[in-house]
């Protein structure tokens, strides 16, 4: 069974995080219920890395707090 959302239609954003250089660009797709797919923006045709919702908030708010 596929639980992996199509993301071939997906609306990707640069994460605010990403240094605008070009040399760090996350991106995550939003409307995905539950999930977070994350790419490298440098290689859009490339491997992505799906996260649950809860753990992803978790490594955003250490990444805020400086963890």
């Amino acid at each position: 069974m596929n639980r992996l959302p199509d993301l071939t239609i997906a609306s990707w954003r640069k994460s605010s995080y990403s240094d605008g250089g070009g040399t760090n660009c996350v991106e995550v797709a939003d409307g995905c219920p539950d999930l977070v797919p994350v790419r490298d923006s440098k290689v859009r045709g490339g491997q992505v890395l799906v996260f649950g919702a809860a753990p992803w908030r978790a490594f955003v708010a250490g990444v805020k707090g400086g963890a």
